[in-house]
């Protein structure tokens, strides 16, 4: 069942709170490869690790905002607004979230387009979109390092399209059309299916330890000031 949270702001505490614990759209690139087999490597485990924890805990840490993640930020506001103006009208919502597959998914939209489409911004630096630009007029062919998150947004909200909007501020901004992809929706599942039974395995795993008796351990409490040793 599809659930929207129009009035989750992205990147606030309350959203932080409707993510946590949860496989989402622009994480699904840590459970599958490129070659759509399920992934079984260190970044994995530690993702996996991470979201046990999120669960058991009920916490989201806070992660470290870069420059670019900043005028990231910045880019998707004017590009909304740019695609707004020039091409269709834009819905904002914060989350949007499906459990039909007997766990949930999440999604957090750049925007909705009407009943069919999504959007999904990327700020680029400008040697990427010179290359973008030149490479979809030659081959037509959209960036495909960002399919897997494109992919389960449009799976999460049962949409048909997406418009992939790439933006450098002074550049011609250029927008792809992405059409849904059942073959990559379905690896997808089977990974995320995979992964919710790993995750089950090291919360039971910390369940079983933490009653044994064999550890010393003392009840803590939270402080969210403290800083994070990675």
């Amino acid at each position: 069942m599809i659930k929207y949270h129009k009035e989750l702001e992205q990147g606030s505490e309350e959203w932080l709170q409707q993510r946590c614990g949860m496989i989402t759209a622009s994480e699904v690139k840590l459970i599958l490869t490129p070659t759509l087999k399920v992934a079984n490597n260190d970044k994995t485990r530690a993702h996996l690790w991470e979201l046990a924890a999120q669960r058991i805990t009920g916490n989201v840490e806070q992660s470290y905002v870069s420059d670019d993640m900043l005028r990231g930020h910045e880019d998707e506001i004017l590009a909304r607004e740019q695609y707004h103006k020039n091409y269709a009208p834009v819905t904002e919502y914060g989350f949007v979230t499906n459990d039909k597959w007997g766990f949930t998914l999440g999604y957090s939209p750049d925007g909705l387009v009407g009943l069919p489409g999504t959007i999904e911004i990327k700020s680029r630096r400008q040697k990427h979109q010179l290359k973008t630009i030149c490479e979809y007029a030659k081959t037509g062919n959209h960036p495909k390092d960002f399919d897997l998150q494109i992919q389960t947004g449009l799976l999460v909200a049962e949409r048909d399209w997406c418009d992939l909007v790439s933006y450098c501020g002074g550049m011609f901004m250029v927008t792809m059309r992405v059409e849904s992809n059942p073959r990559i929706q379905a690896a997808i599942i089977e990974a995320a299916t995979v992964c919710e039974d790993r995750i089950a395995e090291l919360i039971a795993d910390y369940k079983t330890a933490v009653s044994s008796g064999n550890l010393r351990i003392v009840t803590t409490l939270r402080s969210v000031e403290q800083e994070m040793i990675v």
